[in-house]
């Protein structure tokens, strides 16, 4: 059964405006061909698309704002890095996972 979660039990995260934030999830599936998603969620909205990136066996990824969110993955987690933080950074993070072959 695929599934991803939070690397941590950390339920929330604090920083100081400026600095850099990694969030991590780790994921399980039996395929090679991964699709990797972060979003976030401002109060009363709908999810935000932050960025997509390809796990193991794929190597595309798709970054609107690659000077403020980078990501990495390898065969069993992914990270999202936000750059300079600032208090409008506050929001609830989401990891997705997609299996795009088997």
């Amino acid at each position: 059964q695929d599934w991803i979660r939070p690397s941590d039990q950390r339920t929330s995260v604090t920083s100081t405006e400026g600095d850099s934030v990694t969030l991590e999830c780790s994921y399980d599936t039996s395929s090679s061909y991964v699709a990797l998603y972060w979003y976030r969620e401002f109060s009363n909205t709908q999810p935000q698309y932050i960025l997509l990136k390809g796990g193991r066996s794929e190597t595309y990824e798709n970054i609107p704002d690659p000077q403020r969110f980078t990501s990495t993955t390898s065969q069993k987690s992914t990270s999202l890095t936000i750059k300079r933080v600032t208090l409008s950074d506050s929001a609830l993070y989401y990891c997705a996972l997609r299996v795009t072959a088997q």
